[in-house]
């Protein structure tokens, strides 16, 4: 069986295919593999953009290991088998009467790949989902189930929750989770130098904050996400028709239709862009958080995106603007801000500075390469650290200083996974041998 990603950039035969339905079985493959010195990986979704999950020999799926299987009311936690997709978390919470804290916009991932990689949404306390993990459970590559948290295993835990799967294959996590509450998004166009001299305001005094940039433009279109003290039922959320003909019809179909046309003809992408950018309107509403923070995306694309120190990013945005209007290339695209506080875990992209994100998109029938090779080195320059999920190009001698404590990260993986079962050519790149 074949496997590819979801951008369609990268794929792999594996030689075996198996559908784990419980931790013993996964057991069984993990040393399977040592004993043959061949490698095995559980795969998710598909949605990262990079090789990372990548099977070189045996695929594992995680489509029989889903679902809610704790929840501890008191210590407000609710466990979930590592295959369960972000948007089945979310209608399960929501069922309990209980929400995340934060998350990114697409909600199609499996748990294991969201947190692995280190997703994350901007603003809040927490921004990554890995930072609001309060335990995993893990296969390691001698075979053995291991358990972590800050109680249990503790240097386990710093480094596992971005643990870009090289450590073991998860099986449980469990998340730190509140009671489920409303955001309410507010939505509006701005000049470019409207939002970003509002920028820093606009994040100190709202929970969250997302903006989009139009290449060749001077409009944004900003998010703002509000907590609200009601109940959900007194959400006043889009009406179905104003939710599919700007959600579904305008971002989706539409949007699509234009990538295409314009893939083909890109002297009009500035032209177009900017009557685009005209064309935005605002808006007012609120839903359960999980339906705010999330939206349908099925226009493929490709994407880097860097953390800079927050500091820096609207410097880096401004540099990263000059290069590509003097670079002559044409990008259809929106440029995403976002920005996230510092957290604790050693291989995350916020890990112990508080960080400004750029994302990068283009249309997967565009060539991506010049664009992403432009602007790499500038987001590196400002010591920039790459989505682990997310295209790059760097390597372990220029990721080991980008990250204070890389070391202990590899330290981990020698002891959980001495024979490199779960290594691939992505993992032999950003970690090395």
């Amino acid at each position: 069986m074949e496997w590819s990603n979801w951008s369609g950039l990268e794929s792999a035969r594996p030689a075996r295919t198996v559908t784990p339905g419980s931790v013993a079985e996964v057991v069984a493959e993990v040393e399977r593999a040592r004993e043959d010195r061949s490698t095995v990986k559980m795969v998710g979704t598909g949605h990262s953009f990079t090789a990372i999950s990548a099977p070189e020999h045996t695929m594992l799926r995680p489509g029989a290991m889903t679902g809610i299987v704790g929840v501890d009311r008191e210590a407000m936690t609710v466990t979930a088998l590592a295959g369960t997709q972000l948007k089945v978390l979310n209608a399960g919470l929501e069922q309990l009467g209980l929400s995340l804290h934060n998350m990114g916009d697409i909600a199609e991932q499996t748990l294991a790949g969201a947190t692995s990689t280190g997703t994350h949404g901007t603003g809040g306390i927490a921004a990554g989902l890995a930072a609001q993990l309060a335990g995993l459970e893990l296969v390691t590559g001698t075979g053995e189930v291991l358990r972590a948290s800050e109680s249990e295993n503790p240097d386990v835990f710093a480094v596992a929750r971005v643990g870009l799967g090289a450590l073991g294959v998860l099986t449980q996590v469990t998340f730190k989770v509140e009671p489920l509450f409303v955001l309410e998004a507010s939505e509006q166009p701005m000049s470019w130098d409207e939002a970003l001299g509002s920028f820093d305001q606009m994040t100190a005094e709202s929970h969250h904050v997302d903006m989009y940039w139009f290449p060749h433009t001077d409009r944004m279109s900003v998010k703002r996400n509000e907590r609200l003290d009601v109940p959900v039922a007194e959400a006043e959320p889009l009406s179905a028709a104003r939710a599919w003909f700007d959600d579904d019809f305008l971002q989706n179909h539409a949007f699509g239709a234009l990538c295409r046309v314009l893939n083909k003809v890109p002297a009009a992408i500035p032209r177009v862009n900017r009557v685009n950018a005209r064309l935005m309107g605002a808006r007012t509403y609120s839903d359960a958080a999980h339906r705010v923070f999330t939206a349908r995306r099925d226009v493929v694309f490709r994407e880097m995106e860097y953390a800079v120190p927050r500091e820096a990013g609207l410097s880096v945005l401004r540099e990263a603007r000059a290069a590509l209007e003097s670079s002559g290339l044409r990008i259809s695209f929106p440029v995403e801000i976002r920005t996230a506080p510092a957290d604790d875990v050693a291989l995350s992209t916020a890990s112990g500075r508080d960080s400004f994100y750029l994302a990068f998109h283009t249309h997967r029938d565009a060539d991506h390469r010049a664009y992403f090779d432009l602007l790499e080195p500038i987001l590196r320059a400002h010591d920039g650290r790459p989505h682990w999920g997310k295209v790059h190009t760097r390597t372990a001698a220029d990721l080991a200083p980008a990250y204070p404590r890389f070391e202990e990260f590899l330290a981990v993986r020698d002891r959980l996974d001495p024979d490199r079962v779960f290594a691939n050519d992505y993992l032999r790149r950003v970690l090395g041998d």
